[in-house]
Protein backbone atom coordinates (compact mmCIF):
# COMPACT_ATOMS: atom_id res chain seq x y z
CA UNK A 1 0.00 0.00 0.00
CA UNK A 2 1.56 3.50 -0.90
CA UNK A 3 0.73 6.32 0.71
CA UNK A 4 1.55 8.37 -2.00
CA UNK A 5 -1.89 7.39 -4.42
CA UNK A 6 -4.80 9.36 -4.38
CA UNK A 7 -6.52 6.39 -2.27
CA UNK A 8 -5.13 7.64 0.94
CA UNK A 9 -4.35 10.70 2.96
CA UNK A 10 -2.21 10.81 5.93
CA UNK A 11 -3.01 12.45 8.80
CA UNK A 12 -1.36 13.53 11.58
CA UNK A 13 -2.95 13.42 15.23
CA UNK A 14 -2.39 13.13 19.14
CA UNK A 15 -3.40 9.23 19.84
CA UNK A 16 -2.73 6.88 23.38
CA UNK A 17 0.52 5.27 22.02
CA UNK A 18 1.14 3.37 25.53
CA UNK A 19 -0.55 2.12 28.60
CA UNK A 20 0.17 0.43 31.96
CA UNK A 21 -1.66 -0.38 35.38
CA UNK A 22 -0.72 -1.17 38.64
CA UNK A 23 -1.91 -2.60 41.60
CA UNK A 24 -0.28 -2.00 45.08
CA UNK A 25 -0.23 -2.72 48.62
CA UNK A 26 1.68 -0.87 51.11
CA UNK A 27 1.87 -1.36 54.34
CA UNK A 28 2.86 1.79 57.07
CA UNK A 29 3.86 1.74 60.68
CA UNK A 30 2.32 4.65 62.71
CA UNK A 31 3.64 5.57 66.45
CA UNK A 32 0.60 7.63 68.02
CA UNK A 33 1.62 9.38 71.21
CA UNK A 34 -0.12 7.18 73.52
CA UNK A 35 0.12 3.17 73.98
CA UNK A 36 -3.21 2.14 72.26
CA UNK A 37 -5.69 0.17 73.76
CA UNK A 38 -7.83 -0.36 70.80
CA UNK A 39 -7.96 0.48 66.94
CA UNK A 40 -11.52 2.71 66.75
CA UNK A 41 -10.87 3.54 62.66
CA UNK A 42 -8.99 4.37 59.83
CA UNK A 43 -9.02 6.61 57.18
CA UNK A 44 -6.89 7.73 54.37
CA UNK A 45 -7.61 11.51 52.65
CA UNK A 46 -6.08 14.29 50.87
CA UNK A 47 -4.48 11.93 48.04
CA UNK A 48 -2.00 14.11 45.86
CA UNK A 49 -0.33 12.60 42.99
CA UNK A 50 1.33 13.67 39.46
CA UNK A 51 2.44 11.69 36.75
CA UNK A 52 5.57 11.64 34.11
CA UNK A 53 7.43 9.29 31.37
CA UNK A 54 10.48 7.97 33.49
CA UNK A 55 11.92 5.63 30.47
CA UNK A 56 10.86 3.83 27.19
CA UNK A 57 8.79 2.07 28.69
CA UNK A 58 7.82 3.16 32.20
CA UNK A 59 5.71 5.92 34.37
CA UNK A 60 6.15 7.00 37.72
CA UNK A 61 3.71 8.33 39.64
CA UNK A 62 4.57 10.12 42.94
CA UNK A 63 2.32 10.86 45.14
CA UNK A 64 0.88 11.28 49.18
CA UNK A 65 -1.44 10.81 51.53
CA UNK A 66 -2.73 11.12 54.86
CA UNK A 67 -3.62 8.61 57.33
CA UNK A 68 -5.94 9.16 60.38
CA UNK A 69 -6.33 6.70 63.03
CA UNK A 70 -8.81 6.47 65.65
CA UNK A 71 -7.51 4.80 68.87
CA UNK A 72 -7.91 4.31 72.71
CA UNK A 73 -5.66 4.75 75.00
CA UNK A 74 -5.65 4.23 78.86
CA UNK A 75 -7.68 1.07 78.66
CA UNK A 76 -10.16 2.30 77.07
CA UNK A 77 -10.77 5.35 79.19
CA UNK A 78 -9.53 7.94 76.43
CA UNK A 79 -9.22 8.36 72.47
CA UNK A 80 -7.22 10.56 70.32
CA UNK A 81 -6.56 10.76 66.17
CA UNK A 82 -3.43 10.43 65.18
CA UNK A 83 -2.47 11.77 61.45
CA UNK A 84 0.67 10.71 59.36
CA UNK A 85 1.53 11.70 56.34
CA UNK A 86 2.93 8.98 53.37
CA UNK A 87 4.93 9.74 50.54
CA UNK A 88 4.69 7.13 48.11
CA UNK A 89 6.32 6.55 44.22
CA UNK A 90 4.48 4.15 42.10
CA UNK A 91 6.93 2.79 38.84
CA UNK A 92 3.93 1.51 36.30
CA UNK A 93 5.44 -0.67 33.18
CA UNK A 94 3.80 0.16 30.09
CA UNK A 95 2.45 -3.16 28.93
CA UNK A 96 0.68 -1.40 25.75
CA UNK A 97 3.36 0.49 23.70
CA UNK A 98 3.17 2.00 20.04
CA UNK A 99 7.02 3.49 19.01
CA UNK A 100 5.67 4.93 16.17
CA UNK A 101 5.69 8.32 17.45
CA UNK A 102 6.12 11.04 15.12
CA UNK A 103 8.62 12.87 18.07
CA UNK A 104 9.53 12.30 21.98
CA UNK A 105 7.17 15.10 23.33
CA UNK A 106 4.31 13.34 25.32
CA UNK A 107 1.40 13.88 27.72
CA UNK A 108 1.13 11.67 30.51
CA UNK A 109 -2.04 10.98 32.17
CA UNK A 110 -2.57 9.18 34.94
CA UNK A 111 -6.26 7.70 36.44
CA UNK A 112 -6.78 6.94 40.27
CA UNK A 113 -8.47 3.13 39.80
CA UNK A 114 -8.42 2.60 43.62
CA UNK A 115 -8.10 5.53 45.63
CA UNK A 116 -5.07 4.73 48.51
CA UNK A 117 -7.65 2.64 50.73
CA UNK A 118 -7.00 1.06 54.30
CA UNK A 119 -7.20 -2.51 54.13
CA UNK A 120 -6.32 -3.41 57.92
CA UNK A 121 -5.39 -1.42 60.47
CA UNK A 122 -3.68 -3.13 64.15
CA UNK A 123 -2.25 -2.79 66.87
CA UNK A 124 1.66 -4.03 66.62
CA UNK A 125 2.84 -6.89 68.97
CA UNK A 126 4.64 -5.17 71.00
CA UNK A 127 2.01 -2.64 71.19
CA UNK A 128 3.36 0.75 71.19
CA UNK A 129 2.87 1.48 67.05
CA UNK A 130 -0.29 0.51 64.63
CA UNK A 131 0.21 -1.26 61.35
CA UNK A 132 -1.51 -0.02 58.34
CA UNK A 133 -2.30 -1.94 55.23
CA UNK A 134 -3.43 0.70 51.94
CA UNK A 135 -3.88 -0.93 48.51
CA UNK A 136 -4.30 2.03 45.53
CA UNK A 137 -4.07 1.01 42.08
CA UNK A 138 -3.44 3.85 38.88
CA UNK A 139 -4.22 3.78 34.87
CA UNK A 140 -1.35 5.59 32.96
CA UNK A 141 -1.65 6.54 29.59
CA UNK A 142 1.39 8.09 27.21
CA UNK A 143 -0.40 10.57 24.86
CA UNK A 144 1.91 11.26 21.82
CA UNK A 145 1.82 12.78 17.98
CA UNK A 146 1.54 9.77 15.41
CA UNK A 147 0.28 9.49 12.08
CA UNK A 148 -2.74 7.51 10.50
CA UNK A 149 -3.45 6.69 7.19
CA UNK A 150 -7.14 7.13 5.83
CA UNK A 151 -8.88 6.02 3.01
CA UNK A 152 -10.36 8.11 0.69
CA UNK A 153 -13.77 7.32 -1.55
CA UNK A 154 -13.09 7.83 -5.06
CA UNK A 155 -16.44 8.73 -5.54
CA UNK A 156 -16.95 11.09 -2.61
CA UNK A 157 -19.19 9.11 -0.86
CA UNK A 158 -22.83 10.21 0.22
CA UNK A 159 -22.78 12.08 3.81
CA UNK A 160 -26.03 11.02 5.60
CA UNK A 161 -27.66 14.03 4.97
CA UNK A 162 -30.44 12.87 2.88
CA UNK A 163 -33.75 12.65 5.14
CA UNK A 164 -34.83 9.34 2.91
CA UNK A 165 -31.82 7.70 4.98
CA UNK A 166 -33.94 8.24 8.48
CA UNK A 167 -37.13 6.21 9.76
CA UNK A 168 -39.13 9.54 10.62
CA UNK A 169 -42.11 7.07 11.31
CA UNK A 170 -43.98 7.56 14.95
CA UNK A 171 -44.67 4.87 17.14
CA UNK A 172 -47.69 3.65 18.75
CA UNK A 173 -46.36 5.14 22.08
CA UNK A 174 -45.04 8.21 20.50
CA UNK A 175 -48.79 9.37 19.02
CA UNK A 176 -50.46 8.31 22.24
CA UNK A 177 -48.10 11.23 24.07
CA UNK A 178 -49.19 14.24 21.57
CA UNK A 179 -51.53 16.72 23.29
CA UNK A 180 -54.72 17.32 20.52
CA UNK A 181 -55.47 20.17 22.29
CA UNK A 182 -52.03 21.82 22.15
CA UNK A 183 -53.21 24.61 19.53
CA UNK A 184 -55.87 25.40 21.09
CA UNK A 185 -54.30 25.95 24.30
CA UNK A 186 -51.39 28.17 22.80
CA UNK A 187 -53.97 30.28 21.23
CA UNK A 188 -56.13 30.58 25.05
CA UNK A 189 -52.62 32.16 26.62
CA UNK A 190 -51.83 34.39 23.68
CA UNK A 191 -55.39 36.23 24.40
Amino acid sequence: MSFLDNDYREIITKAVCGKGRKFTQATHNVSPSHRPSSILGCWVINHLYNAKKKSDDTVEVSGSYDINIWYSYNDNTKTEVVTERVTYTDTIPLSVKDDNTLNDEYDVIAKVLQQPNCLECKIANQGQKIIVEIEREFLVQIIGETKVAVKVDPDGAKVADDDDDWDFELTDDELSDVNPDFLDEESSKES
